[in-house]
């Protein structure tokens, strides 16, 4: 009895001083971020940010990103400048006519449209969705792009395979029933 007291007092022990740890490390300062869940960041002309990071909401830039712009099931509209990355998962994303994004523009479970005479720095990924882009984008490194069929086919297959089954099972009990007079 007495070795688990002290076993549970040492679990006490680490358990305070991580817990005091955590009070005296040092806040992180993170000047012009924007970080949003639910709620929209807009940048407007003539505005900077360094980075933007959205949950469940949507990017709209027509200032200056002069860091990485991260949207989580939302979309991201580049009118303006995104200077560095642009990533997107489970949204679509428009870059406007002329507008720019500096280094990689990466997109899951979304499309892409791309605007008249607008640049990408360095590569262009869009997995599981569409690209379109006319002739005149500027691509600055490689395009990778694999279509959504690529997973919603196998996904798709095996969801209505596992359905089949289960209503061939159910079928069969019902039929057995259905014999010893039940």
């Amino acid at each position: 009895m007495l070795r688990w007291i002290g076993m549970s007092g040492r679990i006490w022990v680490m358990a305070l001083a991580f817990a005091m740890t955590g009070l005296i490390a040092m806040p992180a300062y993170a000047a012009k971020d924007e970080v949003q869940f639910g709620n929209s960041i807009d940048v407007p002309k003539n505005a900077d940010i360094h980075d933007a990071v959205c949950f469940f909401c949507g990017v709209n830039v027509q200032g200056n990103i002069n860091g990485d712009t991260v949207v989580f099931f939302g979309s991201a509209q580049i009118d303006g400048q995104a200077h560095h990355d642009v990533v997107v998962f489970f949204g679509d994303v428009r870059v406007a006519d002329n507008a720019s994004i500096g280094h990689n523009l990466v997109n899951f479970f979304g499309s892409v449209h791309l605007g008249e005479n607008s640049s990408i720095g360095q590569d262009t990924v869009v997995m599981f969705g569409s690209l379109h882009a006319p002739e005149s984008v500027n691509f600055g490194g490689d395009r990778v792009v694999q279509s959504g069929i690529v997973f919603w086919l196998p996904f798709l297959l095996i969801v209505f395979g596992i359905s089949f089954l289960v209503r061939e099972v159910r079928g069969q009990r019902r039929r057995r029933r259905m014999l010893r007079g039940y």
